[in-house]
């Protein structure tokens, strides 16, 4: 089954271009968002990535349209293949199906990991660095005197035992993870 995806930024862009290219590229399913590219949430791109099974191709008009950034894009492609889904971008000639889509996501993928290993390898050189001058890295231990506040008032709340520990952590304006890390401090 060939689906297809496509996304604009704004309201005030349209999908029509995209849509158009899909349907003619015969994607039986078409999901879309209006949401920024920087966005991590995207709920119909999630919908699309559960409906897919072996064999089917995953058609987009453009490669930015599906990843946030290169790292997304090639982890997104990375999945594809394990699931053995092909990959189609109209607009950039890619296609999985093919030898040459095939490298080229290799490339891609081995730029990304390239990326990767040079960014762990600097922040390596840079910590070594800071602690021959006697720095030490990291966040400093315990809590600052807001947050030993709130563990405070949760701490009081809890015991309280009249809230939920949601209504807690609403009523604090804290996650439930928070919430019970204070509990422990």
């Amino acid at each position: 089954m060939k689906l297809g995806y496509a996304r604009v930024s704004t309201k005030e862009q349209k999908l029509d271009l995209q849509l158009d290219a899909l349907e003619k590229e015969g994607c039986e399913k078409i999901f879309s968002d209006v949401i920024s590219g920087a966005t991590k949430d995207r709920p119909n791109l999630d919908k699309m990535l559960e409906q897919l099974r072996a064999g089917d191709t995953v058609v987009v008009y453009k490669l930015d349209r599906l990843g946030r950034s290169l790292r997304h894009l090639v982890n997104l492609i990375n999945f594809f293949m394990e699931k053995d889904i092909h990959f189609q971008s109209l607009g950039d000639n890619i296609d999985t199906n093919s030898p040459q889509g095939k490298l080229m996501f290799n490339i891609m993928a081995s730029l990304a990991e390239f990326e990767r290993d040079l960014i762990r390898e600097r922040t390596k050189a840079g910590l070594e660095a800071a602690r021959t001058r006697g720095k030490k890295g990291g966040r400093p231990k315990g809590l600052s005197k807001e947050a030993e506040n709130i563990a405070y008032a949760a701490k009081s709340l809890y015991q309280e035992r009249k809230l939920s520990v949601q209504e807690i952590a609403n009523r604090l304006g804290i996650s439930k993870a928070t919430l019970y890390k204070y509990l422990k401090y």
